[in-house]
């Protein structure tokens, strides 16, 4: 045994290495478009690419069922940033949610946690990268020690999510396939962070990053290759685990970048050593080829429904849907829709940390909050924009969810003008102009300015439509489209009085999913951002959270944050989204709303019906579109 020591102070411990595992007792079958580079011995069989325990898929989301490999999908996106899309759709992580947001091992053979203090992992025997090198805790060891802790790196040192009370884990190298991490406390986050649509990865390709860090291989020999002023630079510009824009990195998903940017074309092949098989002995994915066509996001709907996409997960609105129906009567391709996984289509941000004294005064009066929200008709709102095909509700987590309670996503939310009125009269804005237009207590009209970053049609309406609602009650608004830098700057120093933007992510929680989005944790947070800021920052920057409500949010998220209890993190949970329902923090609008997706007529194996969500989901990746396949 012997110690290693290394920069962060933290110990890292190498015992004795595995012991092999057997291989599979199915049957494997030899895939097609390798067949010829497997007799020529340019790449191992099949039974020498996979682990030696694989990842074996027995459930299918879709009702086709196991299928064949073979065959190019093209799916259409908007720019070349979009090779990320990759990330989420092969949803390769340690761990993973299933189709019913339950967490299981993936690219781990197996995982424990102790106390949400200790976890030790274990890797697949004879798990390898694409490029047919051993996967191992080396690639673990790389990342904690010469990345994460590195400071030209990392000067921040390793994520949040890494630290405890701002001490990070010690991390114990076991074996070539163990590797433990424990605090002194819990660290709530670490096994959702694995999960998460863009995850926290614990690993590197060491064997190919070690040839760009400056630890290993000479900057002047790095340089030489890259254009670069430090090696640093080189090595963060190649090291591309989620953006996915470069073809030489190793990579443990279902297909590869074989297209160097730029470029209007993405091509991703097959990985051969990929860890995932179905019970036939088939090694996923299905589809050799997966190509990405970069066009103008407001042409792919109608190139989609005219066929030139065979699988489009992104792109596309309701406001799409009947051109899409109708088009398929012609082109062949299918149509379906699923379900949007946010907590409300739109939902308005009142800015308790407005800079103006008489907003944030109005802002953090629950009375004023309480009153937009019953003056909004979400009747009209899912008739008029969505085609009565979605939900009136709050902003908050949707059934789906275990922790579902209806009488929250109603609380403040049902349509009552009377009531409305009767709540503004007490807040002090009893006095009406000629207009209309109730006074403010300095006699100026209460002139609302909602910013906002959306070009979607639908949430425009969807915006335009409550600025009528308020104006029956006196309150006039004005849209203003920002960008997106804009916003989020407005927003923090309180020149935004009010914000519009999407609803809670954080849409179908288990007991044991972070709460942090409801309270105001995070800069993020657009109806508390400075208070956000403030726990982002460690206190060096925004504001303390000054209300007793807002106080009260972060003391239950603390007590699910230390406990361990499925129990008491439930009951953390109920209160924290009761006090959000009765806070009316954030006004929604309605969610449930109807994701089109098109499938080409021969592409198979696609849910009718499903969740689109960025997180938990990934958009299509919690359907596993490895396991998608071509009828031929």
């Amino acid at each position: 045994m012997k110690r290693r020591d290394f920069t962060a102070g933290v110990a890292l411990t190498v015992l004795a290495p595995a012991i092999a595992r057997a291989a599979p007792t199915v049957k494997m079958q030899e895939t097609p478009c390798l067949a010829e580079q497997v007799k020529a011995g340019s790449l191992p069989s099949v039974d020498k690419r996979i682990p030696d325990a694989p990842a074996i898929v027995k459930h299918f989301a879709g009702a086709d069922g196991a299928g064949k490999p073979g065959g190019e999908v093209n799916i259409l996106v908007a720019s070349a940033r979009d090779t990320r899309l990759m990330t989420l759709y092969s949803n390769s992580r340690l761990i993973v949610y299933d189709d019913q947001f339950k967490l299981q091992p993936d690219i781990l053979e197996s995982y424990e946690a102790k106390d949400n203090r200790d976890f030790t992992l274990k890797l697949r025997a004879g798990h390898k990268w694409s490029d047919g090198k051993p996967f191992t805790t080396e690639d673990f060891r790389f990342f904690w020690e010469d990345v994460a802790n590195n400071s030209e790196l990392s000067p921040r040192g390793p994520s949040v999510e890494l630290l405890v009370d701002g001490k990070p884990p010690k991390v114990e190298i076991v074996d070539e396939r163990t590797v433990r991490y424990s605090w002194d406390k819990p660290n709530p986050y670490f096994i959702e962070s694995q999960a998460r649509a863009a995850p926290l990865f614990l690993f590197r390709p060491a064997h190919y990053l070690k040839t760009l860090h400056g630890k290993y291989t000479p900057e002047e020999e790095i340089l030489k290759r890259y254009k670069g002023s430090r090696w640093a630079n080189v090595f963060h510009r190649q090291d591309a685990m989620y953006g996915n824009d470069n073809p030489d990195l190793p990579t443990l998903n279902a297909w590869k970048l074989v297209t160097p940017p730029p470029s209007q074309r993405f091509v991703f092949e097959r990985n051969p050593f990929y860890y995932r098989i179905d019970e036939k002995g088939v090694q996923l994915p299905y589809f050799d080829k997966v190509t990405f066509t970069v066009v103008a996001s407001n042409l792919i709907p109608a190139k989609a429904g005219l066929g030139e996409s065979d699988l489009q997960p992104r792109y596309l609105g309701l406001r799409d849907y009947t051109f899409l129906r109708d088009a398929a009567k012609k082109s062949g391709i299918k149509v379906v829709l699923w379900e949007k996984g946010s907590g409300s289509e739109v939902a308005f941000y009142p800015n308790m940390n407005a800079a103006d004294e008489t907003w944030r005064k109005l802002n953090r009066d629950v009375r004023f909050r309480r009153a937009l929200s019953l003056a909004i008709d979400r009747e009209e709102l899912s008739e008029v924009v969505y085609s009565s095909m979605a939900k009136p509700s709050a902003n908050t987590i949707m059934p789906r969810s275990p922790l579902f309670k209806p009488e929250l996503a109603t609380k403040w939310s049902t349509h009552d003008v009377n009531a409305a009125n009767k709540l503004l009269d007490e807040v002090g804005l009893d006095k009406k102009g000629r207009d209309g237009v109730r006074l403010l207590p300095n006699g100026q009209p209460a002139l609302i300015v909602v910013e906002h970053t959306s070009e979607k049609a639908d949430e425009v309406d969807n915006m335009t439509l409550v600025r009528d609602h308020w104006k029956k009650v006196g309150i006039r608004i004005e849209l203003r489209a920002q960008t997106t830098d804009n916003f989020r700057l407005r927003t923090t120093s309180g020149e935004a009085m009010m914000t519009a933007y999407a609803g809670v992510t954080t849409a179908a929680p288990t007991v044991d999913t972070s709460p942090r989005e409801f309270a105001p944790t995070m800069q993020g947070g657009l109806q508390w951002p400075k208070w956000g800021l403030y726990i982002e920052s460690h206190g060096k920057q925004g504001e303390a959270c000054d209300t007793e409500e807002g106080k009260k949010l972060l003391e239950l998220l603390h007590q699910w944050e230390r406990s361990t209890d499925a129990a008491e993190r439930r009951k953390a949970w109920d209160d924290i989204l009761t006090i959000n329902a009765e806070q009316v923090f954030s006004i929604g609008t309605v969610n449930s709303v109807r994701q089109p997706l098109t499938t080409g007529k021969k592409v198979k194996n696609v849910p009718e019906k499903g969740y689109w969500a960025w997180d938990p989901g990934g958009y299509i990746g919690l359907y596993k579109p490895d396991t998608f396949w071509i009828s031929q």
